[in-house]
């Protein structure tokens, strides 16, 4: 059984910065950060390949988020720097269900129950 759980989230100021952690009950090979805000479709915004660390980003918050991983303690992180007000949405961890991409959201099978991330400007 595989359970996320996200933290982090809150309310902050345009130009500032969250860290969001998922800690993962069954972790897998590759895990990812998404969001959602109301209207907009669930959108990539950082994956990792657990084993190497290799990490994929969108250009909309690449040099900005930093996707990382602590194997022992099955947890994985997303530093958010320079936060943008178009940054706001609920953020999900996911994990991949079985082998293919890690891109995607539908290269995911498992997902957390989100949290809030607010940005004023």
């Amino acid at each position: 059984q595989v359970q996320l759980v996200e933290s982090g989230g809150g309310s902050v100021q345009a130009g500032g910065s969250l860290r969001l952690s998922c800690v993962a009950s069954g972790y897998r090979y590759c895990m990812g950060w998404f969001r959602q805000a109301p209207g907009k479709e669930r959108e990539g915004v950082a994956t990792i390949y657990i084993n190497s660390g290799n990490t994929i980003y969108p250009d909309s918050v690449k040099g900005r988020f930093t996707v990382s991983r602590d194997n022992a303690k099955n947890t994985v992180y997303l530093q958010m720097n320079s936060l943008k007000a178009e940054d706001t949405a609920m953020y999900y961890c996911a994990a991949r269900g079985s082998g293919g991409g890690c891109h995607d959201p539908a290269d995911f099978r498992y997902w957390g129950q989100g949290t809030q991330v607010t940005v004023s400007s």
